[in-house]
């Protein structure tokens, strides 16, 4: 049986990355961070995403910095939805106000926690044109570690489709 650990090739619509984008950019111009995230089915090495899932959310500025919060409570509706539904989250996106890194609230609060799931970090609150040239993107290990995934990596193992 094959793991998310295991998928190399991933389909993505055209409208999932649209959606993605539309809410990052919206929460963005409020001045807050966003998240959302992406689900399909897996068969061996390829994943499908399906649809685009933009959870509740808090927003939160402090002088510190800004962060987006998902609650335990719609963490849990999610999970059953996923079960539910027969399918699985692959990755979670969410922006930043300035450069795309993964910061250490990203490491320790990540939403997907499953070894081989994706977290990409879109940088200046979306203002620009989505491009993956651009986004940090990240792969979990088996150490629950966030390694970098350099972008010709990460457009080679997603195909974006119609």
């Amino acid at each position: 049986m094959t793991g998310l650990r295991d998928v190399t090739i991933v389909t993505l619509p055209r409208g999932c990355i649209s959606t993605t984008h539309g809410h990052l950019r919206s929460v963005g111009r409020e001045g807050n961070e966003g998240m959302a995230l992406w689900v399909g089915v897996q068969e061996d090495r390829h994943f499908a995403v399906t649809e685009t899932v933009i959870p509740a959310q808090r927003h939160i500025r402090t002088n510190d910095g800004v962060c987006v919060i998902v609650a335990a409570e719609e963490l849990h509706r999610l999970n059953v939805w996923l079960y539910k539904s027969g399918l699985k989250l692959l990755a979670q996106i969410h922006s930043h106000p300035g450069r795309a890194y993964h910061s250490t609230t990203d490491d320790a609060y990540a939403v997907a926690t499953t070894v081989g799931c994706l977290s990409l970090v879109v940088p200046n609150f979306a203002r620009e044109p989505f491009d993956f040239a651009r986004v940090a993107a990240y792969r979990l290990d088996e150490k629950a570690k966030w390694n970098a995934l350099p972008p010709a990596a990460l457009s080679r193992m997603i195909m974006i489709s119609s």
